[in-house]
Order: C-alpha cells, then sequence, then structure tokens
C-alpha cells in the first residue's frame, strides 16, 4: 500500500520572539509521523509559517497542538506586523499532496475547526474548498480589515458569523481554515522606501483589481524597501516569471527597480520555469524551497 500525506502550511502571528516560535514547532514536531520540512520566520510581517507533512490523523492532530499552543503564546490585542492576520494561528490550509484527496483534507479542516470551536473556543472561518459559504471561499474576503475589523463586525454582522466557535473575539483572536491546492507565496522588494508604488503596482496587478488572473498582492514596507507581497493561486495558468515581469515592468513606470525577490514555505517543482528571471538573491539555495526535494528524502527514511 502506498503512504497517503497531507501537506499543512499554519501562519503563525509571531516573527520575532524565537522563543514562541521554537515551542510552536516543538509541537507539532512531537506528533508521531510528522516531519517538519520548511519553517519561514519574517520579523517584519511579524509571521512564521511552518510546512510539516504527515498522515492525515497525525497531521490533523499536529495542527491542533500547534494552534492551542499559539493561543497562549499570542495575544492578538498586542500583535503588530505588516501582513493581514486575524489570529495567533491566522490560517491553516491542508493541501493533497500524495495519494491525497481534496475530500480528505475537507475532511480534517471540518474536524479540526470543529475541534478548535469547541475545546479551545476560538472563532473558526473555512475557507477555499472546505467553506460550505460561496461568497467566503476567498480567504482575502474573510480576512480584510484584520482582526481590529473583525472585532466589530464578528457579533454584528451575519457574514462574520462563524462557521465553528463563539461569534467573540478573545486574546487568540479567529482563525481560518481551509483545503486548497498549492500556491506560491512569494515576495517581490522594490529599490525604494516609497511604499505607495508598491501599493499602486499590488492594485494593478491584482486579479480582484481587474489585473493578472490568480494573483493577489499587497503592497507594504518590509525592511525597510517597499515590497509586493504576492499568493499565486494557479502558478501552472500565471507563471512567477510572467508575475515578477509584470511588477518589474510597472515599477519601470515609477521609476523604479527590483531589489530582490523571496520565496515564502515550499514551492512545487514544476513551478520553477525561467527561474533566472525571479531576481533571487545568488546566496539563494532553490532546491531547498522544492516541496519534492523534501518528499523525496522522506520517502527514502
Amino acid at each position: 500500500m502506498k503512504d497517503n500525506f497531507v501537506e499543512c502550511i499554519p501562519n503563525y502571528s509571531e516573527g520575532r520572539r524565537l522563543s514562541v516560535i521554537q515551542t510552536i514547532t516543538e509541537s507539532i514536531s512531537r506528533i508521531d509521523g510528522i516531519t517538519v520540512i520548511d519553517r519561514h520566520i519574517d520579523p517584519d510581517h511579524n509571521r512564521t509559517v511552518i510546512t510539516f507533512v504527515g498522515h492525515p490523523q497525525a497531521v490533523e492532530i499536529a495542527a491542533f497542538e500547534s494552534v492551542k499552543a499559539a493561543s497562549t503564546l499570542i495575544n492578538m490585542k498586542f500583535h503588530q506586523g505588516e501582513h493581514p492576520r486575524i489570529g495567533a494561528t491566522d490560517v491553516v490550509p491542508f493541501v493533497p499532496i500524495m495519494n491525497t484527496s481534496m475530500k480528505t483534507c475537507i475532511q480534517l479542516a471540518q474536524n479540526l475547526g470543529t475541534k478548535i470551536g469547541n475545546q479551545l473556543q476560538i472563532p473558526v472561518y473555512l475557507y477555499e474548498h472546505a467553506s460550505p459559504i460561496p461568497d467566503r471561499k476567498n480567504l482575502s474576503d474573510i480576512r480584510r480589515g484584520g482582526i481590529e475589523l473583525l472585532r466589530k463586525k464578528i457579533k454584528s454582522e451575519p457574514y462574520y458569523s462563524p462557521d465553528f466557535g463563539p461569534s467573540i473575539i478573545k486574546s487568540p483572536g479567529a482563525v481560518a481554515i481551509g483545503a486548497r491546492q498549492p500556491l506560491i507565496a512569494f515576495n517581490v522588494n522594490l529599490a525604494t522606501q516609497n511604499v505607495k508604488i508598491a501599493k499602486k503596482i499590488a492594485k494593478k496587478i491584482r486579479e480582484t483589481s481587474g489585473g493578472l488572473p490568480h494573483v493577489k498582492s499587497i503592497g507594504i514596507f518590509v525592511n525597510n524597501l517597499a515590497q509586493v507581497s504576492l499568493n499565486i493561486t494557479d502558478y501552472q495558468k500565471t507563471p512567477i516569471a510572467y508575475v515578477v515581469d509584470k511588477i518589474a515592468e510597472e515599477a519601470t513606470k515609477h521609476g523604479v527597480q527590483i531589489d530582490h525577490s523571496e520565496i515564502v514555505g515550499l514551492i512545487p517543482k514544476d513551478s520553477v520555469e525561467d527561474y533566472y528571471k525571479w531576481h533571487m538573491p545568488k546566496s539563494t539555495q532553490l532546491s531547498q524551497h522544492i516541496l519534492e526535494t523534501h518528499l523525496d528524502k522522506l520517502a527514502k527514511k
């Protein structure tokens, strides 16, 4: 029988306190059958993305333990960071990768949401394939306005009524849990501190503003540079190099260039097309960012 694996890529609203990040990581790695394959820590976004894989049941347990740990260690009343967020554990996506169906990931999302809502009393929103509400499938719609807006509207507006858990925001905030296909998380840093330029470019290229299909983007200020932060939800139809070219084209109109780009988390091997156009630092070890590199190692154990 072939092994079946699920990939889980939770995003936590902490990128500065390494002791907190380590405790959350350990809550995942100590679960039997789980392998942590990547950890991206970003102090400017004040955010950490942890990628782990395992059999579905083990992944569900590890995800819950990490949300539980984060809920006791991260108080969203005091959180500050450039990235939109609604909770200590901001998002928990499940992705089918090896002999696993999307149906399995949907079930994991529903199981985890039920458990978090009941046992941790944290509001849970399902998104993408896991969402039963058509106009709440898009994560950016749920997260628009961040936790600040959610605090105001969760009790009064039906749209913000959670799928699981109470309609109240406490110190851990809320969490979005989804089942989705692989996506590319990618940041393009501009050679300018003018964040207005990044915001204009982000608006120009994102799908919801009439830009590129399958692209979500925001403009923020990170590490003394203006940044266009991206999610490419279908990299086969909208390749990374094409998006970077468009950003470069728009940046030129504003009299600036791309300083460098960075991959957040892991990317599928078949997304590495025209890599030389990505403006990645020469020190980047691309193989370490490719999901299959880590899965191959796992298969050999």
